[in-house]
């Protein structure tokens, strides 16, 4: 999909705050309510605008304590990375699970209440799950940058 300047504006104002209205939006724009609607209605059917969210404080609920975990699988067929992948997925305190390259296959980033969670989470869960050989984690010190927006220029 080509994106215009005005597209790429839209999306760049949505990212800071959707909730704005399109009467704001078209102020921001110059442009006609209705023509906000129909861009944004356009950017929504063709799948560049996937979905709206409330991005919560983690300090607020107690989820401030930020570990980033490697996970290295016993072995690389097709099963054992369908089923880390299946049960990964179904663990809450897991946020983002990234099949990399290099020395590990996983990189997971971990949301949680404290160290002793912590611990809780490794020990009961994700090293419960069969096929993990070993294991990695790194706990974030201070949050440098956190953006969900993603640059348009």
């Amino acid at each position: 999909m080509i994106f215009d300047k005005t597209d790429r504006t839209l999306l760049q104002l949505l990212q800071e705050d959707s909730k704005q209205t399109n009467k704001a939006l078209s102020n921001q724009l110059n442009l006609s309510v209705t023509a906000v609607y129909e861009r944004i209605k356009k950017l929504e059917n063709t799948g560049v605008i996937d979905k709206y969210v409330a991005l919560v404080k983690k300090e607020k609920v107690e989820k401030a304590f930020v570990a980033f975990c490697h996970i290295k699988l016993v072995q690389h067929t097709h099963d054992y990375v369908v089923k880390f992948e299946r049960e990964v997925a179904n663990l809450d305190e897991v946020l983002e699970c990234y099949h990399i390259s290099g020395d590990y296959d996983y990189l997971l980033k971990v949301h949680l209440k404290d160290m002793e969670a912590f611990r809780e989470f490794m020990v009961k869960k994700l090293t419960a799950i069969s096929h993990i050989g070993s294991t990695h984690s790194m706990f974030m010190i201070n949050e440098v940058k956190h953006t969900t927006a993603i640059s348009l220029k």
